[in-house]
């Protein structure tokens, strides 16, 4: 049981602790909460105090969870996913109150998932949906806490807490500027662009399917033993260096699609490579399944063959 007392964590204190977590810092935390940064430092530190116990390690603005810290992590996720539960069990049966929280990633909110939330709104007019966009590790946090009912994010996740379900693939093009040498729309494998500087997203430790891993699979498959890659952990960046002409990219059409409406970038299909990334839904398995979010599934396996490209 949660209950405030100088001896024991209150709810506020485990909910400011999961979101620095997740954000990595207070300044982000306290935005997120809307609660001034000293609200967000009083409680951490009374939460340490109380643990006897320091949970993060401060660097500037951005922290790192203490081995403490990493201990709590995933029961501060799961008590605060459990109040969260029972708050939505309730309001699933009292009628006009009905909420659907999901998250998502963001260039996902510009594609054909948009067309599925459109159908689900116009069936279900007694529905709020509360939209969240993050990246795919964010999607995964928030639904671990139960701040999101379900999430859309690029590949599965092999937390054993979480369900993956599959809803198919979007296919990566090659990112140029306007004016690259290569000014075919299309080309038959990547030798053409074996002296090009790739930019890529950081590598992650055991994710095989992570964007970085797939980029450098696909230049090794291709031939291009030792690629420049150049490691930039922001999509606008990326997109922004691609326009600047420092480098080229592999990305889905719906992370680029103003770009390219606008012609401030250009695409390459180079169909023999084959590169797809698959987007899945995610959500808690011993979670509570909400109506809205058991209604929004049903739309969603609606909209799959539409949903994104298929192989």
């Amino acid at each position: 049981m949660i209950i405030s007392n100088t001896d024991v964590m209150t709810l506020d204190e485990i909910e400011t602790f999961v979101c620095i977590a997740e954000v990595g810092g207070f300044t982000e935390a306290s935005r997120r909460l809307h609660r001034s940064q000293p609200a967000v430092s009083r409680r951490i530190h009374e939460l340490e105090q109380s643990l006897d116990a320091v949970l993060f390690e401060r660097a500037g603005r951005r922290v790192t969870l203490t081995e403490a810290g990493r201990a709590l992590l995933p029961y501060a996720e799961a008590a605060l996913a459990a109040v969260r539960d029972g708050e939505r069990a309730v309001r699933d049966r009292t009628v006009g109150a009905l909420t659907f929280r999901l998250a998502i990633v963001g260039t996902l909110a510009d594609s054909h998932i948009v067309d599925a939330l459109r159908a689900f709104t116009a069936r279900f007019d007694e529905v709020t949906v509360d939209l969240r966009t993050a990246t795919s590790r964010e999607v995964s946090a928030l639904v671990r806490s139960g701040e999101a009912d379900l999430g859309l994010r690029y590949h599965p996740d092999t937390d054993p807490k979480l369900e993956s379900i599959p809803l198919g693939d979007e296919k990566l093009y090659v990112i140029v500027p306007p004016a690259h040498r290569i000014t075919a729309a299309e080309l038959p494998d990547l030798l053409p662009l074996r002296d090009e500087k790739w930019l890529g997203f950081p590598a992650e430790r055991g994710k095989q399917g992570s964007f970085r891993n797939l980029l450098e699979r696909h230049l090794a498959a291709a031939g291009l033993q030792h690629p420049q890659i150049t490691t930039v952990d922001s999509l606008t960046a990326q997109k922004r260096l691609v326009e600047a002409g420092l480098g080229v990219a592999l990305m889905p059409v719906s992370s680029v699609r103003e770009e390219l409406r606008i012609g401030s970038l250009r695409m390459i299909d180079v169909p023999s490579m084959n590169a797809r990334i698959p987007v899945v839904a995610v959500r808690r398995i011993a979670g509570h399944q909400s109506q809205a979010a058991t209604a929004f599934l049903q739309v969603l396996a609606d909209h799959t063959p539409d949903l994104v490209e298929k192989g």
